[in-house]
């Protein structure tokens, strides 16, 4: 069977990230998403023991979770099976040529009943720079070349923790909006972040003088901010799962209940004694 052809430029991705901590990484998006699910942990009552973190970028997670172990994204993650009562994936998975398969090893480096926590960015991120970029080369070339990564729904990545094994699995999103000078400051901001294209079929050739420039204009006409500036979207997509455990709530199997869903809301009847 043929094998699929990879998303992601892993060598690409690794070279983004190292020239991004090399010039002063810009991970303020990070920053923030460590702290959500710092607080989210914190109404876990729960005290966490054996953390690991799977980033690429050593902070700001580090900083939050000292104790913490870090590994690297890699496809295949140097993690011990049943080691840990907590994994945090921190925004490596919209990078990651197989998410399931992501999941499933964090599952399994979990003890039972312990706690799965990610950060991602979704689907509805940088939509303006991908429909600027895509408008503009569309005039110039009357084609597209894959520039920004495509990103998942939310409403398919609850499906994936399913499919991984996952007990208990949410999936929620926070959307956050940030404002550039221009669509330029924004591409060097992503690059800070090592959130360059690192797209396997992205194009090598260099692409026309006046490509990047027509899209910063299409930018600034359609997606205006106040003080003319650029808005820019992220969406970061939260994911939560726990490794399975006998002591978990299960739901009742079909047609075990021992009342009726109708009688338990008092639903009335009709004169042969039937609900309505």
């Amino acid at each position: 069977m043929q094998t699929p052809p990879l998303m992601t430029d892993l060598a690409a991705l690794a070279r983004n990230r190292v020239r991004a901590q090399r010039q002063g990484a810009e991970l303020f998006l990070q920053e923030e998403a460590a702290d959500e699910i710092k607080e989210r942990l914190a109404e876990v009552n729960r005290t966490f023991t054996k953390p690991l973190i799977v980033s690429g970028f050593g902070e700001p997670w580090q900083s939050l979770w000292p104790e913490a172990r870090r590994i690297d994204d890699t496809d295949l993650l140097d993690a011990e099976p049943g080691a840990h009562d907590l994994v945090i994936h921190a925004f490596g998975l919209h990078w990651s040529n197989d998410p399931v398969g992501q999941l499933v090893q964090c599952r399994r480096a979990l003890v039972p009943d312990g706690l799965f926590m990610a950060v991602m960015f979704g689907g509805r991120s940088l939509a303006e720079l991908r429909a600027a970029l895509a408008e503009a080369e569309s005039r110039q070339s009357g084609g597209l070349s894959l520039r920004v990564l495509p990103m998942a729904e939310i409403r398919d990545l609850g499906g994936l923790l399913q499919r991984a094994g996952f007990a208990l699995p949410v999936a929620d999103s926070a959307i956050k909006t940030v404002t550039y000078r221009t669509a330029f400051h924004l591409v060097s901001d992503l690059r800070a972040m090592g959130e360059g294209n690192a797209l396997a079929a992205r194009s090598r050739r260099w692409p026309g003088r006046d490509l990047f420039p027509e899209a910063a204009h299409v930018y600034a006409k359609n997606f205006p901010a106040e003080d003319g500036r650029i808005r820019a979207t992220f969406e970061m997509i939260f994911l939560t799962g726990w490794a399975p455990d006998e002591s978990q709530q299960k739901p009742l199997r079909p047609g075990s209940a021992a009342r009726r869903l109708a009688d338990a809301l008092g639903a009335p009847r009709d004169i042969s004694g039937k609900r309505i």
